[in-house]
This record gives C-alpha cells, structure tokens and sequence, in this order.
C-alpha cells in the first residue's frame, strides 16, 4: 500500500457544498459508504443535539453533491512531482505547492489521510498555468536523487537500484498526467477536490 494523492475534478456548486457542510465529501468521494456519512453528518450536529438524540432535519442531505466529472491519481510520485515543482519537501509557495498546501480544508472529515482540500476553477486555472513552464528538460534539472533521499522525498525511492532514470521517468509520467487532468478540469471550468489515501 502506501500513501497517494487522489484527485477529482467537480463543479463549483459542489466545491461551494463541500465547503459548507463537509461531511458531504464522504457522498462526493465515497458514495457507497453509507455509514461513514451517516457517522459524519452526527458528528456535525451540535453538542445538545446529540446529547437529546435530536437528529436535526434532513434538509442537509437533500444538497446536490456531484457528480465527479473526472478522476486524477499520482500514486506515491506526487512527493517527487511536488519536489521537482518546488524544490522543498513541503513549502514552496502558492500555486506550485497545491499538491500539499493551499486550497481550502474541507472540515476536519478524514478521507484517508487526513482532510481534502478543494480548489475553486480560477486557482485550478492559475495552477495549470504555472505547470505550463514545466517541460521535461525543466524537470530533469531539478531532479537530485541526492537531496531528495536526504529530505526523505517520499516514497524514498530516488537512489535505488533501478538507477536514477527510472525513478526521474515516475515522476515525469505522473507530472504529464497532472497535467492532463488540469488541462481537461480548466477547459470544463471546474474546481478539483486532493486528498490522500
């Protein structure tokens, strides 16, 4: 298993939703999972009205939620992609930093490893705009197995046996898929959901 970085792309109503109530993510990101929502949207609920059983209406799940129009996955490479963007394990500034940092939390509702984020269609937009000066030259450039290894990059593959080319070719395979995904997300004026799992 491991740790990777998922993403989907949905429109703004459902970013606003999401935003708003989160425990909606568990109905955008796991719809069959009926008892995580369930478990969710009590949590939600103020201390007295769990105290008393009040479940409250259910006017909060009537909000429209969905439907995901795309689905992004840079498995365990968006450590090394978000290295190769910013140079840094974890900072590096906005919009290049995305994978990690920036967008707005999603509550505190955990869908795999910790909270999503969700970007609204402009910062999606300004994001795949910064990505646009990224080639491959650009990228090979900035890959050092070395101080990778040494900022434990995750999934600390960097100086393997396999050599460094096939540890770059990861990352620059899920970068051009990133990329992809931005490009069709921006051209259908979405906002996009990241999270870990």
């Amino acid at each position: 298993m491991g740790v990777c970085l998922l993403m989907c792309a949905v429109d703004k109503a459902t970013i606003d939703a999401v935003i708003a109530d989160p425990p909606l993510i568990l109905r955008l990101l796991e719809p069959e999972d009926t008892e995580a929502y369930a478990k969710a949207r009590s949590e939600a609920l103020p201390w007295w009205r769990r105290l008393f059983g009040r479940e409250g209406s259910s006017t909060l799940d009537a909000k429209p939620v969905g439907p995901v129009l795309d689905e992004g996955d840079l498995d365990k490479a968006w450590h090394g992609v978000h290295f190769l963007l910013t140079g840094t394990d974890g900072a590096g500034g906005a919009p290049l930093d995305f994978l990690v940092a920036g967008g707005v939390q999603v509550g505190s509702i955990d869908v795999g490893y910790g909270p999503a984020r969700a970007f609204a269609p402009l910062k999606v937009k300004e994001i795949l705009d910064a990505l646009k000066k990224f080639d491959e030259s650009a990228l090979r450039r900035r890959f050092d197995p070395a101080v990778m290894m040494k900022l434990k990059i995750y999934p600390e593959i960097w100086a393997s046996d396999a050599g460094d080319d096939d540890a770059f070719a990861y990352c620059v395979e899920y970068f051009n898929e990133l990329r992809a995904f931005l490009e069709t997300t921006v051209q259908r004026s979405a906002g996009m959901i990241v999270y870990f799992a």
